[in-house]
């Protein structure tokens, strides 16, 4: 393994309350691995203790196999093949591009032309940092942790205060670092939904615990449970048994968490159905979601493309074969 996180807990100052409480995490050469959770579920604490820049009360970090010392340990903390950009990085102002990625360099010309390129920075070298813009800097301050020669980059928030533009020219260039300079990258991003195209691997937090984690297929199909089934888009979860018989869903818990792709409307031949009458409809570009009222008085939400549901209609819907 590339990175493992192992025994990781870490109490609140007041000695009582865990921000992270038994965290193992390991990740491979290579993986792309993305944090998911709400506000305080503890991703920015763990970044920070993988990274060698917070102290974990219990537990330790490995790089390569080697202990990764904190910053009570050493006094620059961390390993060097691992550089972390925090979503409250900074640039030394009124400093050319070029002279701020001369810095700590140590790439070849060719290897810092391909990085830059694959930066989207090159046209940017001869300015002067504060001629740039919020994603230009950015791109900046990740270039110039790249000129180390990292095997690991952990990315806190990369796309936070970012444009629709930025955003994904930085999602592309996330992407090019795993494929074209073969770094393992670990990210934490807020809106979860962003690392379900980009990760090969999620794990989701809450209250300091790991909950769930897994391929993004199968967090976002298999959700444990509402706040996992939350984070990742839209769904429906049904708990009345007499819904779930007519839908034919073969009951074994509490509730069943369908996402809206999971129904559709039918016949009235369709053996199983149920009736519900549709509410509202939230145009998103390239879909529709189209909010019914069931029998029993439940909201569900479908996902349209074309012949969209008429407010008021009534309308049978079953599950998608």
């Amino acid at each position: 393994m590339l990175l493992e996180l192992k025994n990781i807990s870490s109490l609140h100052l007041n000695g009582a309350d865990f921000i992270l409480k038994d965290i193992n995490i390991s990740i491979p050469p290579l993986q792309k691995t993305a944090i998911a959770g709400e506000t305080g579920s503890g991703k920015s604490s763990l970044l920070k203790i993988a990274g060698g820049a917070g102290e974990p009360d219990t537990g330790a970090v490995y790089f390569n196999g080697e202990y990764v010392e904190s910053m009570r340990e050493k006094l620059l903390p961390g390993h060097p093949g691992i550089a972390s950009l925090s979503q409250y990085f900074e640039l030394q102002k009124n400093l050319r591009v070029e002279q701020i990625l001369e810095y700590a360099n140590k790439l070849s010309a060719k290897e810092a032309k391909k990085l830059y390129e694959i930066c989207h920075i090159q046209h940017l070298l001869k300015r002067r940092t504060n001629e740039l813009s919020g994603g230009e800097r950015q791109r900046i301050a990740l270039a110039r942790l790249l000129t180390t020669k990292p095997k690991l980059l952990i990315l806190d928030e990369p796309f936070s205060n970012l444009d629709m533009v930025h955003k994904t020219t930085l999602k592309q260039i996330i992407n090019d670092l795993s494929e074209k300079l073969k770094i393992t990258v670990l990210m934490v991003s807020h809106e979860p939904t962003d690392t379900l195209s980009w990760a090969d691997y999620l794990v989701v937090m809450r209250d300091g615990k790991i909950i769930q984690e897994g391929t993004p297929e199968t967090i976002y199909n298999q959700p444990v449970n509402s706040y996992v089934a939350g984070l990742f888009g839209y769904y429906n979860e049904i708990a009345d048994t007499a819904i779930l018989k007519k839908l034919g869903v073969k009951f074994t818990g509490p509730s069943i968490i369908l996402r809206p792709e999971q129904l559709s409307v039918t016949t009235k031949d369709n053996k199983y159905k149920i009736e519900a009458s549709c509410i509202r409809r939230l145009f998103f570009g390239s879909y529709y979601l189209c909010e019914f009222i069931l029998e029993n008085g439940q909201q569900v939400y479908l996902y349209f493309n074309a012949d969209l549901p008429e407010i008021g209609g009534k309308y049978f819907i079953a599950l998608v074969n």
